[in-house]
C-alpha cells in the first residue's frame, strides 16, 4: 500500500496573511495614486507657464493651469523660476502626508523641473 500522498497548496492562514497584505499595500497605493496624477498634472503645467516672459506672468499661467487640472498642492507662489541662458526653468518641491496607523505616516516627496526647449 501506497502512503498517503503528500498535500500541496497553501493554508488558510498564509491565505489570509496574503490578503491582509495585499489590502495593505492596496490601501496605500489607492492614497498615493491621486498624487502622482496631480504631480503629473503640475509638471505639464510648468512645462506650459515656462512659456510666459515674465516671472508673474509664468506664476499667471501656472495658476490658470492649476485651476484647470485642480492641483491643490502648489501655488504660483510657490514656484521656483530661474533663467538658463535664454531660456526660463520652472521648478517646484513638496511632500505629501499620509497617516498609514498609530504613529505610522507615509511620506511621498515630489520635485519636478521644467523640461528644456520650448
Amino acid at each position: 500500500m501506497a502512503g498517503k500522498a503528500r498535500q500541496r497548496g497553501i493554508s488558510f492562514f498564509t491565505l489570509i496573511f496574503i490578503i491582509a497584505v495585499l489590502a495593505g499595500v492596496g490601501l496605500l497605493a489607492a492614497q498615493a495614486f491621486p498624487t502622482v496624477v496631480e504631480y503629473q498634472a503640475a509638471l505639464k503645467a510648468i512645462n506650459k507657464a515656462k512659456e510666459g516672459s515674465t516671472v508673474i506672468e509664468v506664476r499667471k499661467i501656472f495658476d490658470k493651469a492649476a485651476d484647470v487640472d485642480s492641483i491643490t498642492s502648489i501655488k504660483g507662489d510657490d514656484l521656483e523660476i530661474t533663467k538658463v541662458g535664454d531660456e526660463i526653468q520652472v521648478s517646484f518641491a513638496y511632500d505629501k502626508e499620509f497617516h498609514m496607523f498609530g504613529p505610522a505616516y507615509m511620506v511621498l516627496k515630489y520635485r519636478g523641473t521644467s523640461k528644456p526647449g520650448r
